[in-house]
């Protein structure tokens, strides 16, 4: 019997934009995740974290036009 595990497990938090869940160790498609973040808190606020950094690339390119 072989033990499948990954001997070094990445121990981020990620969020799935598929099914809108959190997820820790065992995870969906990387195409579904955003992360990794450093707890669930902040895992489960991906969505806002990725607006607020849309915004802040919208307004430096803006500047820089």
């Amino acid at each position: 019997m072989t033990d499948d595990r990954d001997p070094s497990p990445d121990e981020g938090w990620y969020y799935n934009t598929r099914t809108n869940q959190v997820e820790h160790h065992e995870r969906s498609r990387g195409v579904d995740l955003l992360g990794p973040y450093p707890d669930e808190a902040t895992a489960r606020r991906a969505l806002e974290i990725a607006r607020e950094r849309t915004r802040q690339a919208d307004a430096e390119d803006a500047a820089w036009d």
